[in-house]
């Protein structure tokens, strides 16, 4: 029995430019072009190993141990149809090839952290699902425009996903084409060696699934808020300043530019009728602690050294230089007390709650043991990557592995 298989790794994204909004949402088309930070698959991934035979008889998927048909799931199925179109062209191109595009797929999936606990699990798990059935079909990968091409696929099971086919910092452009969405797709800003220093910190408030979705917290927001109008009347300006100052490596302009597209973000969530709350007051702590930390380096004529954003979810993400993680951990800590010693893999030494000097520790209050669940430090990463058999979600018999199950 001929089988073919791929197994991938995608990475996470964090917007810095949010996408909010869809002006089609058959084609998952944004209201808004967005811009993100692609975080290291050494600490957060998805994998995916897509695997195809003549004679299995229907699309499967395990997601987490948990089987779903593709079929009756309209964004799996949009995206594999648009990977097989492509594999199809393939076979005309290449006749001698096996008619792979007309035979069932199983497909096995996890993630190493939270799903639909707002860090993006969708993102990186359709950006592993149509690389992983790229590799399958053995469509070009080699050329970040072949990249960008797959990306218009990847957006139609997940518009994050797009942003998560890349490393560094990536830009979703909105596009124009409201007929096919066919210039709706990823565009790498700078690859993760063009700023390595920018590191991440991850602060898990919540690991539950949101009361809210994206999807329908985005589609109420279209229909009901009056912010939201001005909000995409404007952020095409700010997404043009963040990436000149990605580029320019100035971290202070690109924090405040962060900061304040994710405050306008959940002003709009707020703003939407019925309102939407994804933060909560460990999410609004965080903000403080923050905004205080920033507030002593200005004050002895710095500038902003930390960057909070949220997407939708309570998890904060706390962008910074290298350099200033210590002090940004120490401080987390000091308000979010850890159930066990948080060492820092970057530096391999536990870090203790502390604060700087100027630092008004009145901004927030300690919270309890457990009001942040946990901490990942970080950094910029790389795009997918294709792994080896031994990495495959499937044995050789072609069951998900009992980790999976």
């Amino acid at each position: 029995m001929f089988t073919k298989q791929a197994t991938v790794s995608a990475p996470v994204n964090i917007a810095c430019i949010k996408y909010w909004g869809k002006r089609n949402e058959s084609l998952i088309l944004p209201t808004n072009s967005s811009l993100s930070i692609t975080l290291s698959q050494d600490h957060l991934c998805s994998t995916t190993t897509s695997r195809t035979c003549a004679e299995y008889e229907e699309n499967l998927l395990w997601l987490n141990g948990k089987e779903v048909k593709i079929d009756n799931d309209k964004r799996l199925s949009t995206c594999l149809q648009a990977m097989r179109k492509q594999r199809e062209r393939y076979e005309t191109k290449y006749p001698n090839e096996p008619k792979v595009s007309q035979w069932k797929v199983h497909i096995c999936s996890e993630n190493n952290f939270p799903t639909a606990a707002g860090l993006a699990s969708s993102a990186s798990g359709f950006a592993a699902l149509a690389y992983s059935l790229a590799s399958l079909y053995d469509l070009p990968l080699s050329d970040p425009a072949d990249i960008s091409e797959l990306s218009i696929n990847a957006r139609q099971g997940s518009g994050s996903a797009c942003r998560s086919l890349f490393g560094g910092f990536v830009e979703w452009q909105m596009g124009r084409d409201d007929l096919h969405g066919f210039d709706s797709r990823a565009v790498q800003v700078a690859d993760h060696t063009f700023w390595p220093e920018i590191h991440a910190l991850i602060c898990i408030v919540s690991d539950d699934k949101k009361g809210t979705s994206s999807t329908a917290g985005m589609q109420r927001t279209v229909e009901t808020s009056a912010l939201f109008q001005y909000r995409i009347q404007h952020v095409e300006e700010k997404l043009e300043d963040i990436k000149q100052a990605i580029l320019r490596k100035d971290f202070d302009t690109f924090a405040k530019i962060t900061m304040r597209d994710s405050n306008q973000f959940h002003a709009v969530a707020l703003d939407t009728d019925p309102p939407i709350f994804y933060l909560n007051d460990v999410s609004r702590a965080i903000i403080a602690v923050v905004t205080e930390y920033n507030r002593v380096s200005n004050a002895a004529g710095g500038k902003c050294k930390a960057a909070y954003t949220f997407d939708a979810g309570p998890n904060a993400v706390i962008y910074a230089p290298a350099e200033n993680m210590k002090e940004i951990i120490g401080m987390i800590i000091q308000y979010f007390p850890q159930p066990e010693p948080f060492k820092d893999p970057f530096l391999n030494e536990v870090i203790e709650g502390s604060l700087v000097p100027g630092f008004n520790s009145a901004v927030a209050k300690r919270h309890e043991i457990g009001a942040v669940k946990g901490l990942i430090h970080t950094c910029v990463g790389d795009g997918p990557r294709v792994l080896g058999d031994e990495h495959a979600l499937f044995d050789a018999n072609g069951k998900p592995k009992s980790k999976s199950k």
